[in-house]
């Protein structure tokens, strides 16, 4: 499955850092400002931030540090600080290539194109999430269905359909954004015959880098029960020095 970007992990977790100023909007925002919102709610020209994530599947429930760099939507690097047995493994992102470093072996490989759909560190992201660089503004035809007082809970809801060869796999995408901040609190994706596939949560709302953001994403999939992956913000520096050479196959083993 080769899902739409989420505004996550690393595009997110890698990835996502440039959040738009909603106090600089006039009135109420239209359709395509509440998307360009969310897609670039933990985006920045550079930015470094540390995270846990928290993985909970029918085989294992597991929690694993993380520090990360990114520059754009472009270029991105994690890596793994705990636990101590999975402590220096990294993933490196350049455009629409991954590389992992596993340094119990030394070997850097690069993720081929059939593994793309794959898990990422074992999580619900795949390793598609981490590259996918489109944006709901355009790659969907949208439209606000509900406003904050046609709701009980006074969100902003935006319905997304795909445009005609759009490179996204969705038959629907719905956003809901709060109408007391304009914080985005929930994305769901559907599959073309209408069925829900999976449900992106944004909770813990505090400050992180200067801005006020949710400082938790929780991913849960729609056919597996019980099972969710989510990425908590411990800290995230939106004006960070990252410099190119942060991105290279050789300061992965470092």
């Amino acid at each position: 499955m080769t899902p739409s970007r989420i505004p996550n992990l690393l595009s997110a977790v890698s990835l996502l850092l440039a959040l738009v100023p909603w106090a600089a909007l006039a009135g109420e925002p239209t359709a395509e400002e509440l998307l360009n919102a969310t897609d670039d709610m933990y985006r920045g020209e550079a930015s470094t931030a540390t995270i846990s994530m928290h993985v909970k599947t029918a085989r294992w429930d597991r929690t694993m540090t993380m520090e990360m760099w990114s520059r754009g939507e472009e270029k991105s690097l994690i890596l793994i600080k705990s636990p101590a047995k999975e402590a220096g493994t990294a993933t490196l992102k350049v455009e629409d290539n991954i590389w992992n470093y596993l340094p119990k072996v030394d070997r850097t490989m690069k993720v081929p194109a059939s593994m793309m759909s794959g898990a990422w560190m074992g999580s619900h992201f795949s390793n598609d999430d981490l590259v996918k660089e489109s944006r709901m503004a355009q790659d969907y035809e949208f439209a606000i269905t509900q406003r904050p007082a046609d709701n009980p809970e006074g969100q902003y809801v935006v319905e997304c359909t795909p445009v005609p060869d759009a490179p996204v796999v969705w038959g629907k995408v719905v956003v809901k954004v709060r109408g007391e901040d304009l914080l985005t609190t929930e994305i769901t994706y559907w599959d073309e015959k209408g069925e829900l596939k999976r449900t992106m949560l944004f909770e813990d709302i505090k400050e992180l880098g200067g801005r006020t953001m949710p400082g938790k994403m929780k991913l849960i999939p729609a056919d597996k029960p019980g099972e969710f992956t989510e990425v908590i913000y411990e800290s995230l520096d939106f004006d960070a020095d990252v410099p190119d050479s942060t991105f290279t196959l050789q300061a992965l083993k470092q």
